[in-house]
C-alpha cells in the first residue's frame, strides 16, 4: 500500500480492471430520472441507461458528487495516514471539482489534492495512469501535480457523435438541426479545448467515413504523440473500437492501444455510438 493513494471520478472511463489493479478510488457521479438517483456506473450500466431512454424518450439529468460523498470517499484513507490526490472531470463542464475542493478543505492541510483534469472521459484517465506510475515510482503529491500540469494541456481529446439525436434531446441543438443533419447523414465531431466540449467540425456521409476522418486525424500527429498510451474510447461501437485499435496499434508504435467504455454520464450526453481516439503529446 503506497503513501499516496490517487482519486478519480466515474467519468474518467477508464476500464474496471485497471481501476481494481491500480486500487484507484472512484466517486461516482448521479444520473437522474425522474425522481430516482442512480450512481454511474454502480447502480446503473451504460445499457440500462439507453433502455431507459428508449422507453421514456426523455434523457436523465446528471449531477455531481456533493461535498460529502467526497468526504465520505476520502476519509477512510486520510485516517490511515495516506496523501490523496483527486483528479477531477473538467471545472468547466461540472461543480465537481468544486465540491471536492470543498471536501479537501475539511481535512488538515495537504491531506488532499484536488487536481482539475479539464478533460473528460479518458482524457482524465490518460491523466489518472501518469499519476499512478509516478506515485508508484515514489514521486510526492507535489511532484506528480507538476508533472499533470506539464501533461493536460497535452491531451487530445476528439470523437465523433454517430448522431444529433441525444444533442437534440439534451437541448443542444433544434428539432429542425436535427432533421436536417439526419437527412444529410451529419456526424458532429467534438474536441475538448480549454477544459469546453467544442464542435470541431461536421462528417457528412456515412459512419465509415467519419472513423476514417477520425483515424486520419490522429495518425496526421504521430510524431507529436506519447507512445506510451493510447484510447479508444466509445460508447456500444465495439466492433468500430476494435478497428481504429487494430489500426492505430499497427501505424503508431504505440505500447499499448486500449479500447474503454463510456458511463453513462458520458453517454447521456453523447449518445450511442460515439466514438473517440484520445492520446497525449510528448511532453
Amino acid at each position: 500500500m503506497g503513501a499516496i493513494k490517487i482519486f478519480a471520478d466515474s467519468t474518467c472511463d477508464l476500464p474496471p480492471s485497471w481501476i481494481n489493479d491500480h486500487e484507484i478510488g472512484i466517486v461516482p457521479l448521479y444520473v437522474t430520472f425522474e425522481d430516482t438517483n442512480y450512481r454511474d456506473g454502480v447502480d446503473l450500466k451504460t445499457e440500462q441507461l439507453y433502455a431507459k431512454v428508449d422507453a421514456t424518450g426523455k434523457l436523465p439529468k446528471t449531477a455531481a458528487p456533493s461535498p460529502a460523498d467526497f468526504i465520505s470517499a476520502f476519509a477512510p484513507y486520510v485516517n490511515e495516514g495516506r496523501q490523496i490526490l483527486y483528479i477531477s472531470l473538467s471545472s468547466e463542464l461540472s461543480s465537481t471539482y468544486q465540491n471536492a475542493l470543498i471536501a479537501a478543505g475539511e481535512f488538515p492541510d495537504g491531506q488532499v489534492t484536488v487536481f482539475d483534469s479539464l478533460n473528460l472521459s479518458t482524457g482524465i484517465g490518460l491523466q489518472v495512469m501518469k499519476a499512478v506510475r509516478a506515485a508508484d515510482e515514489g514521486k510526492t503529491v507535489p511532484e506528480i501535480v507538476s508533472l499533470l500540469e506539464r501533461i493536460r494541456p497535452k491531451v487530445e481529446t476528439e470523437f465523433v457523435i454517430d448522431s444529433l439525436d441525444y444533442l437534440y434531446k439534451g437541448g443542444r441543438c433544434s428539432g429542425m438541426q436535427n432533421l436536417v443533419g439526419s437527412l444529410l447523414r451529419i456526424r458532429p465531431v467534438i474536441k475538448v479545448i480549454d477544459g469546453k466540449m467544442t464542435p470541431a467540425y461536421k462528417i457528412r456521409g456515412s459512419r465509415e467515413k467519419a472513423l476514417d476522418q477520425l483515424l486520419n486525424n490522429a495518425l496526421s500527429r504521430v510524431g507529436e504523440m506519447d507512445k506510451d498510451l493510447i484510447f479508444v474510447t466509445h460508447s456500444l461501437a465495439d466492433e468500430d473500437a476494435l478497428l481504429l485499435q487494430k489500426e492505430l496499434q499497427a501505424r503508431t508504435g504505440a505500447r499499448e492501444v486500449a479500447i474503454s467504455s463510456a458511463g453513462c454520464v458520458i453517454s447521456s450526453h453523447c449518445g450511442a455510438k460515439t466514438i473517440g481516439i484520445l492520446y497525449t503529446k510528448a511532453v
